[in-house]
């Protein structure tokens, strides 16, 4: 019976009488009702002592228990700790890794990361590509830029993602200042005016920081238009300016266009066809803190792969200024400790060590310091090299055929058959430096090879035919002059010997995969 409130047990009886008459309470006595009390068991209190004494088992699978007992799935599982946030880094196989990194993690330390767990070189030139594939759009991060702000201005549903690749110019700039920024570009300024050439006037902002101011035309696209417009524009440290009247600098004339500090500047990939561009030389200009939207883009297109360099990485110098000048220094000590020696600019540890040498003499050998007869010596190295391999090939255990067809299948320099323009973009995308380099099937000839070659920041193409020369099969690329047996070996005798090339082959363009 459920009884509600506080109640009293009362007994009516005069006495309560229990067995065998004897009385157990007396009428009116007080009756105090039986409450809870705790007790402690021994059980309990040697638990407790056993527990303070002993240290704690963590438990070996934490995944397997919840607070609520139900099952975990490894996707609601959380980060190793709050610090740590989940970044996806694809490779240029399209294929993706995902790591754990920090939320001041640069893309200097991503790249370390990737490099350690993909088991790649450990080089410097390493990089990440932001890459927005719908809009044509990629720019590689800055060393010291933190990731987790790059991907906070990414939209929540789209298809913009990292890329782990190569980039060989990254400070380019740094070390042949003059090719990337030619003097019809550099803007009349005073240091010029007292007598300072622009060749002087580069090296001195770039070893300070900065950069000089540019100018040039440029076609921009018109905001809501398919059509293109031909303006002259200014890049100042205060800003980005277009004239009105021509080219001219008078400040009523000049048009304040974007803030150098608030924006990004990025390669566009096939303007032709998705913007409907004059040139394939184009790039853009957005916000740096707002998500990636078409109509706040400043699609920009220039005449040719220098100005539109010489533009790029001016956008770049005047946006971070002392802070990439830091980079390209960490990069080169890097570079130094991993190579052992203290190098100057420019040159690579194998590239310093080749000098052209004589043996004729009994003496031993000396360096040749004329220009002319270096060359007459390298002519010479090459007819006798290929008199060597003529020699070796004339063995009879040799299978000349089957090491044309096979050998440079698996080499990381070989592209099979991609096409003129996918070569040119897969040198464009590693970083247009001397002696980057391909070698692919040819579309147009049969049995033929190209070897893709970047020399000035453009990408020239050598046709390699096949020859016969006594009933041995050759691949040459001077009609018949130097014959190779596979392109291993053509390969290997123009890293070292320059011969018809305007520079040696220095940087294989590979496909980088995670």
């Amino acid at each position: 019976m459920a009884v509600a409130g506080s109640w009293t047990e009362v007994f009516e009886m005069s006495a309560a009488v229990g067995a065998g008459g004897t009385p157990l309470m007396a009428v009116g006595a007080a009756i105090r009702r039986s409450e809870p009390i705790a007790i402690t068991s021994n059980r309990m209190k040697r638990a407790e002592s056993l527990s303070s004494s002993a240290p704690s088992i963590p438990n070996p699978f934490p995944e397997l228990c919840s607070p609520s007992k139900s099952p975990v799935t490894m996707a609601t599982l959380a980060a190793p700790s709050s610090d740590k946030h989940l970044v996806k880094v694809f490779g240029e196989d399209n294929y993706g890794r995902s790591l754990w990194v920090g939320s001041s993690a640069t893309a200097r330390d991503v790249c370390r990361m990737l490099v350690q767990t993909a088991h790649c070189s450990d080089e410097e030139n390493w990089a990440l590509l932001e890459l927005h594939p719908a809009l044509g759009l990629e720019r590689c991060l800055e060393d010291h830029e933190t990731v987790l702000e790059v991907q906070a201005s990414w939209p929540l549903k789209g298809d913009t993602r990292l890329v782990f690749c190569k980039n060989y110019a990254k400070y380019e700039f740094f070390r042949k200042p003059t090719l990337f920024f030619p003097t019809s570009m550099i803007s009349d300024s005073s240091d010029v005016s007292r007598g300072m050439t622009p060749s002087q006037l580069i090296q001195n902002l770039l070893q300070s920081g900065t950069c000089p101011e540019i100018q040039g035309f440029l076609h921009i696209k018109e905001p809501n238009r398919k059509s293109w417009k031909r303006v002259y524009f200014f890049l100042r440290r205060s800003g980005l300016y277009c004239s009105t009247k021509g080219s001219s600098k008078e400040p009523r004339h000049l048009q304040y266009v974007a803030d150098l500090q608030d924006l990004n500047v990025y390669n566009v990939v096939n303007a032709r066809k998705l913007y409907a561009a004059p040139s394939d030389f184009t790039f853009c200009i957005k916000p740096s803190k707002t998500p990636v939207r078409l109509q706040d883009l400043k699609i920009l297109c220039a005449d040719n792969e220098q100005t539109r360099t010489c533009w790029t990485s001016a956008f770049r110098l005047f946006k971070y200024g002392k802070q990439l000048q830091c980079n390209y220094q960490r990069s080169k000590s890097s570079r130094r400790s991993l190579d052992g020696t203290n190098l100057g600019d420019g040159k690579a540890k194998s590239e310093a060590s080749l000098v052209a040498m004589d043996f004729s003499g009994n003496a031993g050998g000396r360096v040749i310091q004329n220009p002319t007869e270096a060359r007459s010596a390298e002519r010479e190295e090459g007819q006798a090299w290929r008199r060597r391999e003529a020699l070796r090939c004339s063995l009879p255990n040799l299978s000349t055929a089957s090491r044309q067809s096979a050998v440079h299948v698996t080499q990381p320099w070989f592209h099979g058959g991609v096409s003129r323009k996918e070569a040119q973009r897969l040198i464009e995308k590693q970083g247009l430096v001397d002696g980057m380099f391909l070698i692919r099937e040819s579309q147009q000839h049969v049995q033929c090879f190209v070897l893709s070659l970047c020399y000035q920041l453009s990408t020239k193409h050598y046709l390699i035919i096949p020859c016969e020369d006594g009933g041995r099969k050759y691949l040459t690329m001077d009609d018949g002059a130097t014959l190779f047996m596979d392109l291993l070996q053509l390969v290997e005798f123009h890293q070292v010997n320059r011969g018809i090339l305007p520079v040696c082959l220095k940087h294989p363009c590979v496909c980088v995969a995670l």
